[in-house]
């Protein structure tokens, strides 16, 4: 199954984009050398560009690589987890075609409530929520029902999630709201925690997005008192009960089921404007309710990672998944090179 978008047969320059962790880092994430290895067995020749905070760097080392296209794998700007989107502004300054979200798309997706309001519009389905700002009152217009999850309103990766965001009372929502405001220096995101099972529906396209088959989270192995969240310490602390309790499977659901999850991941997709590939998490309840939980635009590519699962799953391999995205990207550009 391939993107029914038009090709781009011609060999290309390609730079790949990626964060530093410090400035002078030697090492970088281990999903570029992945891309880099997928993009030369289709006869490309990919760069890597390393940046952290230096946007001299970032413009000198694009002026100097002169690429038909960047693959942009950057997630955050130095120590600024939100940067991406100056980035991606930075890149169409430049002139330059890219995988990925522009700024504004990029954006959108970054602040959850604007996503909300986005679905809403659109008529795809969420959890009811309220925001807890910083520096204003809370919203109050909507009546949440317990249990509900309090997560940062604009950080990702899981940033400030963990088993204690899942409150079954105002005191425990208040405490958590707090630690975000101080700890996670971010607004709290409230809403209602949907008990159910969780899955990901990787979406690829521009025109025509097409849905990837679901990969469903697997929390069996969990403590019983421990919420049924992937929170940070289940993303990336190997050696803890969290990261040891969970893990991503093919989904194994009827065709009415992944019909309409895909179907939902879709709307969601179209929605926030999301450009060649990205990845919708949704939870469906034991009666069969479906809620868009979050859009992760440019989702991680690494190749054991769920979206390159599901890929494979659907008869895409990894080395032809990358290229696709290299062409969707291409394709959305109507100038000749």
């Amino acid at each position: 199954m391939r993107p029914k978008e038009k090709h781009q047969a011609r060999k290309m320059r390609v730079t790949v984009l990626t964060y530093l962790e410090k400035e002078g880092a030697a090492e970088h994430d281990i999903v570029v050398d992945q891309v880099c290895a997928a993009l030369r067995a289709h006869g490309h020749k990919p760069k890597i560009l390393g940046v952290h905070n230096d946007i001299n760097l970032l413009v000198e080392g694009i002026r100097t690589h002169r690429p038909h296209l960047v693959f942009n794998l950057v997630e955050q700007w130095g120590k600024n987890v939100r940067g991406d989107v100056a980035v991606a502004g930075t890149l169409e300054l430049l002139g330059m075609r890219h995988t990925g979200g522009g700024p504004g798309e990029l954006f959108l997706r970054q602040d959850k409530a604007l996503t909300k309001e986005l679905l809403a519009y659109h008529g795809v389905p969420f959890p009811n929520y309220a925001v807890f700002r910083r520096d204003s009152f809370p919203d109050t217009g909507v009546r949440l029902r317990m249990p509900l999850i309090i997560k940062p309103l604009r950080m990702d990766a899981s940033i400030g999630i963990d088993s204690s965001s899942v409150a079954r009372s105002t005191t425990q929502m208040m405490k958590r709201v707090i630690a975000i405001h101080e700890k996670v220096k971010d607004s709290a995101l409230v809403e209602e925690y949907i008990e159910g099972r969780e899955f990901y529906v990787g979406v690829m396209g521009n025109r025509k997005p097409i849905a990837l088959p679901p990969i469903e989270m697997d929390f069996s192995a969990l403590p019983k008192h421990m919420p049924k969240i992937l929170g940070r310490r289940a993303k990336w602390v190997p050696s803890s009960r969290e990261y040891k309790g969970t893990r991503s499977k093919l989904a194994d659901v009827n065709d009415v089921l992944k019909q309409r999850l895909q179907t939902v991941a879709v709307e969601a997709y179209r929605a926030l404007r999301v450009r060649d590939y990205g990845r919708v998490d949704l939870r469906v309840t034991p009666e069969g309710e479906i809620y868009v939980i979050e859009v992760n635009a440019s989702c991680y590519l690494e190749d054991s990672a769920e979206f390159a699962t599901a890929a494979k799953a659907a008869g895409l391999s990894y080395t032809d998944l990358i290229n696709a995205i290299a062409r969707l990207a291409m394709a959305r550009s109507r100038r000749p090179f």
